[in-house]
């Protein structure tokens, strides 16, 4: 689904990449783990074209797209939950969930509601009016609407509530099980390992570590060095 090799990045003069290496393959969960400032958010804006990657090669379901423009990234197949959310505040629920849509897949408005009840109740309230939380859920409906054979998650659960972050794992369980592809960045490392299948660990804008979910699990120095504040 997508294959990230040796991708290098920067903002102006500053260095933040220097040949991130990673990959998602069709039904499966991937984690991007590393303390802040460490380089996440921004391998993410140079796979999905917002920034311009200085080396290396973005390939979605084989075809090479490092640098395209976002709309041909989107029209690809990846679909991203921003961090920050960034939900159309003037819009109500439900204008934010067709406006960006693609018709002709499986993620229609219904099932949306069905995944998320809460959208449901508040389909009229305005993107401003919603909590937080609401608008994470609303931003993972939208990036669903396009109908994306990679979903990739930034901060999926920052600053949220214990219960709507409970909310918002048991969904991407869900989605794991329907075999959907995920690509997802959180620091809530325990509630990833319930579900992913594989992490990638960067430090300082070069990965460092990368398993499978049993040897995450069974090598808990890889938390304590790279992932602790």
């Amino acid at each position: 689904m997508l294959r990230v090799e040796g991708l290098e990045a920067a903002y102006g003069d500053s260095r933040i990449l220097f040949g991130i290496d990673l990959q998602v393959g069709k039904g499966e969960v991937v984690t991007l783990l590393g303390r802040n400032g460490m380089g996440k958010t921004t391998t993410i804006k140079s796979i999905f074209g917002l920034l311009k990657p200085r080396a290396g090669t973005v390939q979605v379901n084989g075809e090479d797209l490092t640098g395209a423009e976002p709309h041909k990234i989107a029209h690809a197949g990846l679909g991203l939950v921003p961090e920050g959310r960034q939900i159309f505040p003037t819009l109500n629920v439900h204008e934010n969930l067709v406006a960006t849509a693609r018709p002709g897949g499986k993620w229609t408005a219904p099932r949306i509601y069905e995944l998320f009840p809460r959208l449901e109740e508040r389909r009229r309230n305005m993107g401003s009016q919603l909590s937080g939380g609401e608008q994470q859920m609303l931003a993972i409906g939208r990036a669903l609407m396009t109908n994306p054979r990679l979903i990739v998650l930034d901060e999926a659960t920052e600053g949220l509530a214990p219960l709507i972050r409970a909310d918002i794992w048991a969904v991407l369980a869900k989605l794991k099980a329907e075999g959907e592809a995920i690509l997802v960045i959180d620091k809530n490392v325990d509630a990833l390992t319930k579900f992913a299948d594989r992490h990638v660990v960067i430090e300082k804008g070069q990965v460092v570590w990368t398993g499978t979910n049993t040897e995450i699990l069974a090598t808990p120095e890889v938390k304590d060095r790279f992932l602790h504040v």
